[in-house]
């Protein structure tokens, strides 16, 4: 394997140590267990911020994935440092972290990208994106044997949402697990937050994805990962995975005590009957 997507923010939003790593997602996984257990599992919502932030409310959903199989896990992220026009799925070999190297599914990659004029192969969104990097030692700490689809939006816009959601429903089937990386409010009062998050969280357990949209094109609500939770949650509906729950929320004031200005996580469960 030539072409080796290397950790950007290890060290920075999670520890570089692999053993620490290792241990400090366990404990976060043993801390933070949901009341109940879900089957089908189609989707996840997770948040990707430092781990000392936002881990807990991760876990909540990663734990959900413990003794499961998947053949594939697809990571949608939004683009935080560069935009372009159009979705990116990562043309090389595998993402690495202080865990190891998770392989890219080529076959899954390329029907992806099929025909597409607006999902391409690229490099654009990957280079330096914390928001799709930082879900993975979650994922290899909770699956085995999994290869991964590394996915950027570019462009969350209703066309580019529409399209993705069209192409993962034609393309995965029950082997494959999608995550949704978000983040939701930003900088506002713990109460303002609590006001806007709370729209997110009413629309996903409501399994409302169409309004969601709705929502944040008129800006009544924020999250930064907008367009990938839309287009898991459509795809899902696509392949009649038609509810959803929020299992955890939270935001940055809880472990800084500053209730000024927070940061809103939110983690997610999509799955069929």
């Amino acid at each position: 394997m030539d072409n080796i997507r290397t950790p950007h923010v290890a060290g920075l939003f999670y520890p570089a140590d692999p053993d620490q790593l290792q241990n400090d997602i366990v404990r976060l996984l043993d801390s933070s267990k949901p009341e109940k257990e879900y089957d089908n599992i189609f989707g996840l919502v997770a948040p990707h911020a430092g781990y000392v932030y936002s881990g807990k409310t991760a876990a909540y959903v990663y734990s959900l994935l413990r003794g499961k199989t998947y053949k594939r896990v697809v990571v949608i992220s939004p683009s935080h440092s560069e935009y372009f026009p159009g979705i990116s799925v990562f043309k090389g070999d595998g993402y690495q972290t202080p865990i190891g190297i998770l392989k890219i599914d080529e076959e899954f990659a390329t029907k992806l990208v099929e025909d597409s004029r607006n999902i391409f192969r690229g490099v654009e969104g990957h280079r330096s994106e914390h928001a799709l990097e930082v879900q993975l030692p979650f994922l290899q700490t909770v699956l085995k044997d999994f290869k991964m689809v590394p996915v950027v939006m570019g462009d969350q816009g209703k066309i580019f949402v529409d399209e993705l959601a069209e192409k993962l429903a034609e393309v995965a089937d029950d082997e494959t697990l999608i995550v949704a990386s978000s983040d939701m409010s930003h900088f506002h009062s713990k109460m303002d937050a609590d006001e806007l998050d709370s729209i997110v969280e009413d629309r996903i357990n409501s399994f409302d994805f169409s309004s969601l949209q709705s929502d944040l094109d008129k800006k009544k609500t924020e999250a930064c990962g907008g367009g990938p939770i839309v287009t898991m949650m459509k795809a899902a509906s696509l392949r009649n995975k038609n509810h959803s729950a929020v299992i955890h929320r939270s935001d940055s004031g809880d472990v800084t005590g500053d209730t000024k200005e927070v940061v809103g996580y939110l983690s997610a469960v999509v799955y069929g009957d």
